[in-house]
């Protein structure tokens, strides 16, 4: 009985510990303890309550239930401040689409009265009411509506205020007709998706003067930061070379008036840089808006005359500006506008399509804006973290750093202290020089790398048109096989700049010393379109005179527009060595490759979907068809305004995909005055092997070849090929008792043209002891599903595409497949090289035999495979 009331009374202790209220002071204790260590051990636990006396009357599992609740209320209010952010978006970007909706309906009401008014006078005209001329001038009265006259003024005093005043309320005016109005016709771009973590809405002009585009977005900054960093042209605007204030003048509304140079670069080495002369305009609205709005001066609309230009073609911006809404609950709503004209006639013929498309100014200055201050928002708000423990300032200073260098080497400004050396006799590489070191010293470049007795840096470049070649899918491939065009004895020599004794002059040779990379990745922008990442070039001494080239090195590079889902306007890819430190200042020497498409059409989607497959097939292809190859040409034949350059009709695609790109190349070296001729020998050398390294990638991948060339006809001269095609079926037909397939013929090529085209992924790989599987040969159904091609097949081992369950299956029918010759493996999933899971029904694996019967190799057979 006794025994009975003492459990009912611990019971009873028990039920009532289970509701306790804590003190202030308790709860004072708990929260200093919470905010170092969320999720306290039981050791922690009781710490706790023998340090804290206020805590001795409770027990340690009340404790636990009280860090249990305050984890879960700590995620609900983070959930919540995360609903209400949504849901802040959201109501922004529903006003936002409600704007662009009324927007819409005023444009349409105004087309729908233009289109019946143009119906009248046709039908006017047709009844012989009215002459030819005054039908065109209905028509030509609707163009110009189109083609956003500006009115005719005199020039203005610049030492008056008013006048600039009137000038800066004028592109006020006519930059908000643009921003939220229907003063252009505007067209939104394919794949711009709304939604409140897009990029925006963009839009691109149809039938105005100029190229002109627009984006509207959120971001989580107030008005006033965002300006200030939209001002800031520089840090955003990649091609911005220099932007000098040469006056300020105050208006008397709070607002001021900025009478602006900017230098931009050229991207090509084909066609001279811009400049601009320009009023820029901030001030506020009513409504709390800020607006930022810029037009060129010119004699049409007054004002000024603007600094002499010589090296640079003078384009003009028309109203163009930011308007920056604050938004309910914080943020800000932007308008973007860039409309400008970069005298489309004084660039050669073949690179008009550059300068005349509205896309690729939107790609390259309204959404680069409109990213970067995303990007910008999303780190001050910690959303974005990097690995390193770099801040995203310093890894956006060395993007723009390699961006920078790169255009400097590309541009090669006189200022600057470039000047061109005299050729070999060829026009196909450039060579320019700079012995400046006082002008490297102030931008990105060090004492170091020009030596006390006289030096300086080295450029060689040169720019090719290609024909039908996915710029992103040429990038990609040079990014991810370094082997396949640079040499790794120039590498070494690029990296001697770093140190004090630089190596001897190299003389480069196609594929240099063997030499494998691993990429580093450091950083990348939120959309994915660009990526920062350090590349170490391993080093492997095959002979005694190479052991000082055998050390590792290590390359900056910086990687955009290969990403399918990327919004870019080129694709590019820059690197430049650095040393094992890496240090903020680290010195920056970059060289790479541009790749700009020139054809509206630039980024459909045929092209930047087709696989790499096949590639050694094609170059061998590609080398058959010798340097007068027509897919890619040498721009110098092309280069003369007006010279016609239609392709012939037998060049015209079987799909439809006609794709022109320009590719440009540059190189940069450091030399002493006594090797400079040698430096610049070798940099001709290399950057030609280069070319004809890319023109071969470009050729191989080229989507014609594959639909009118390509096959394994190529390999039909290859007695390895037609019989590792032959031991494979016959050792499935030996060790299955079926066939493989059923051959048509077995005269010549036509078990390897099936093999090779068979529709489920066959691949090889090697059977050699106290070493991983790797792969060593696939039919085109094999490197689709891998994802790869035949030059970089080598480099994939099967433990790396099995699954976990994978491989434990066929580790447990690898005696199987030993002792009978083959086994089958049930479904399963497997990883490409690009890390996508593909999934599949069965897997047939055999031995493959040689004619002594001696295992050659293991085949895999991936039966109805697709990603998942």
């Amino acid at each position: 009985m006794a025994l009975s009331m003492h459990k009912d009374s611990a019971n009873n202790q028990m039920d009532s510990s289970k509701y306790v209220r804590y003190t202030p002071e308790q709860v004072e204790a708990l929260e200093r303890v919470y905010a170092e260590c969320p999720k306290p051990s039981s050791l922690r636990r009781q710490q706790l309550i023998r340090e804290c006396p206020i805590l001795s009357n409770i027990e340690p599992k009340q404790i636990k239930v009280w860090f249990q609740n305050r984890r879960c209320r700590e995620k609900q209010r983070k959930e919540a401040s995360r609903l209400q952010t949504v849901n802040r978006k959201l109501t922004a970007m529903n006003k936002l689409l409600m704007e662009e909706n009324d927007r819409l309906q005023k444009q349409v009401s105004h087309l729908v009265y233009e289109n019946g008014y143009m119906k009248q006078q046709i039908h006017t005209a047709s009844a012989g009411t009215t002459t030819d001329n005054s039908c065109e001038s209905v028509v030509m009265s609707g163009q110009n509506q189109q083609q956003n006259p500006t009115p005719q003024h005199p020039n203005r005093d610049a030492n008056n205020p008013a006048g600039l005043l009137a000038i800066a309320e004028e592109t006020l005016a006519e930059f908000l007709s643009k921003a939220t109005g229907t003063a252009v016709d505007w067209v939104q771009m394919i794949g711009m998706k709304p939604g409140p973590d897009s990029i925006g809405i963009v839009a691109v002009s149809r039938n105005c003067s100029g190229v002109a585009a627009r984006a509207c977005g959120l971001v989580s900054l107030e008005p006033t930061k965002v300006a200030e960093i939209l001002k800031d042209r520089q840090s955003w605007y990649r091609d911005c070379r220099c932007v000098d204030v040469l006056s300020i003048v105050p208006t008397g509304n709070g607002g001021t008036i900025e009478l602006l140079y900017m230098q931009t670069y050229a991207p090509t080495t084909l066609a001279a840089a811009r400049d601009f002369w320009t009023l820029r305009y901030t001030t506020s609205l009513e409504d709390g808006s800020l607006v930022i709005c810029e037009r060129s001066l010119t004699s049409s609309t007054g004002g000024p005359t603007g600094p002499p230009s010589t090296t640079f073609v003078r384009a003009e911006m028309l109203p163009s500006g930011f308007l920056v809404r604050p938004c309910e609950g914080g943020g800000s709503i932007i308008h973007i506008v860039d409309h400008i004209d970069l005298d489309v006639w004084s660039v050669p013929e073949v690179l008009r399509p550059l300068y005349e498309s509205s896309k690729f100014l939107a790609q390259k200055l309204t959404i680069a804006a409109l990213q970067h201050i995303r990007q910008i928002a999303q780190e001050s708000s910690g959303e974005i973290q990097y690995s390193g423990g770099r801040q995203p300032a310093v890894l956006r200073t060395f993007s723009q750093r390699l961006c920078r260098g790169f255009n400097d080497a590309v541009n090669g400004f006189v200022d600057d202290g470039w000047s061109l050396m005299g050729t070999d006799g060829v026009e196909d590489v450039t060579i320019a020089i700079n012995s400046s070191p006082n002008k490297f010293l102030g931008s990105n470049y060090n004492a170091s790398m020009f030596p006390a007795f006289g030096g300086g840096v080295l450029c060689a470049k040169a720019s090719m048109l290609l024909q039908n070649v996915p710029p992103a899918l040429l990038v990609r491939f040079l990014r991810e096989h370094r082997s396949e065009w640079a040499d790794y004895g120039v590498d070494a020599y690029s990296a001697a700049c770093l140190k004090a004794s630089p190596y001897a002059v190299p003389c480069a040779r196609p594929g240099g010393f063997p030499s494998t990379q691993v990429i580093l990745p450091l950083a990348h922008t939120i959309e994915h379109e660009e990526f920062l990442e350090v590349v170490r070039i391993e080093g492997h001494a095959f002979s005694p005179e190479d052991v000082a080239l055998a050390r590792d090195m290590y390359l900056l590079q910086l990687c955009s527009g290969v990403d399918e889902n990327a919004i870019g306007a080129c694709a590019q890819l820059v690197f430049a060595p650095i040393d094992e430190s890496f240090a903020d200042d680290a010195l920056l020497l970059p060289s790479g490759f541009r790749v700009i498409p020139l054809d509206p059409k630039s980024y459909n989607p045929i092209g930047r979907y087709i696989p790499v497959g096949m590639f050694l097939i094609a170059l061998f292809l590609a080398s058959q068809d010798g340097p007068a190859a027509t897919r890619t040409l040498d721009l110098a034949s092309t280069m003369e305004v007006g010279s016609g350059n239609a392709r012939p009709a037998g060049e015209a695609d079987l799909n439809g995909y006609n794709l022109r790109s320009v590719l440009t190349i540059a190189f940069q070296f450091t030399f002493e005055n006594h090797t400079r001729d040698n430096v610049a020998a070798m940099a001709r050398q290399y950057v030609r092997s280069v070319v004809g390294s890319v023109q071969r990638v470009a050729m191989a991948i080229a989507p014609s070849r594959f639909n009118t060339q390509l096959g394994p006809k190529s390999l039909s001269g290859s007695p390895e090929a037609l019989t590792l095609a032959r031991w494979i079926c016959r050792s499935y037909r030996v060790h299955t008792g079926t066939e493989l397939f059923k051959a048509e013929s077995t005269a010549g090529d036509a078990i390897l043209k099936q093999l090779w085209h068979h529709p489920d992924a066959i691949i090889c790989c090697s059977v050699k002891t106290n070493a991983s599987p790797v792969f060593t040969f696939s039919n085109q159904a094999g490197l689709d599903m891998l994802e790869t091609t035949l030059v970089s097949l080598q480099d994939i081992m099967l433990d790396k595409v099995l699954d976990e369950s994978g491989r434990k299956i066929l580790c447990s029918e690898f005696s199987k497949i030993m002792q009978q010759g083959f086994a089958s493996l049930p479904a399963g999933i497997c990883v490409s090289s690009m890390n996508r899971p593909v999934s599949y029904e069965q897997v047939v694996a055999w031995k493959v035999l040689n004619d002594d019967d001696s295992n050659h190799c293991l085949a895999f057979m991936f039966i109805n495979w697709s990603f998942v």
